[in-house]
């Protein structure tokens, strides 16, 4: 049996949870309505303010599906309720970021400004630098896991971090292997 698979899923007060035909899964909550297609062979049944996953064999595809539904079940419930949110840093000199209205801006060492609009349901957080050796914070909230994920995925492949200076766009908790520089010439 699957650790992950078979553990309830507690629904907290003011979310709604309503599974229609064919697994299809809408939790409202106070941040928000998430709605998911699952794999219709999961059963998913919602009793006393808990949901649970069970499988309906023990082959290889349901096994793995097990684990997995339960996991995108209890996502969507944490990202209603508490939201998910992804930190990253941006460390250079001139390299700077700010929002003009939802849409943030963002200065890499390019010949123009880098300008993105978020998704439906995210949006950024410019953090202040307190020093100019401090590496700027950005965050990306929303509601849903993997939207989040995405788009803090795309803006640090806009200046992904370089090994010798440390500059770019990393995840804040990413740790950077410095290289040393060229060595000097041996006389």
């Amino acid at each position: 049996m699957s650790r992950i698979g078979k553990k309830p899923i507690a629904v907290p007060t003011g979310v709604q949870v309503t599974i229609d035909e064919g697994n299809q899964v809408t939790v409202k909550g106070p941040k928000g309505a998430l709605t998911q297609q699952l794999h219709p062979d999961m059963i998913i049944t919602q009793e006393n303010g808990t949901l649970t996953v069970n499988r309906p064999s023990d082959n290889k595809q349901h096994k793995a599906l097990h684990g997995l539904t339960r996991t995108l079940l209890s996502n969507m419930i944490v990202g209603v309720t508490d939201g998910w949110t992804r930190a990253l840093e941006i460390n250079g000199v001139g390299y700077r970021a700010a929002l003009e209205g939802q849409t943030l801006v963002l200065n890499l060492g390019f010949s123009h400004q880098v300008r993105i609009d978020p998704p439906p349901n995210v949006q950024y957080v410019v953090g202040e630098r307190k020093s100019a050796n401090e590496p700027l914070s950005l965050l990306v909230r929303g509601i849903d896991k993997q939207v989040v994920g995405e788009e803090a995925a795309r803006i640090r492949s806009l200046r992904p971090p370089e090994p010798y200076k440390g500059k770019g766009i990393k995840y804040a908790e990413e740790k950077i292997r410095r290289k040393a520089g060229k060595a000097g010439k041996a006389k």
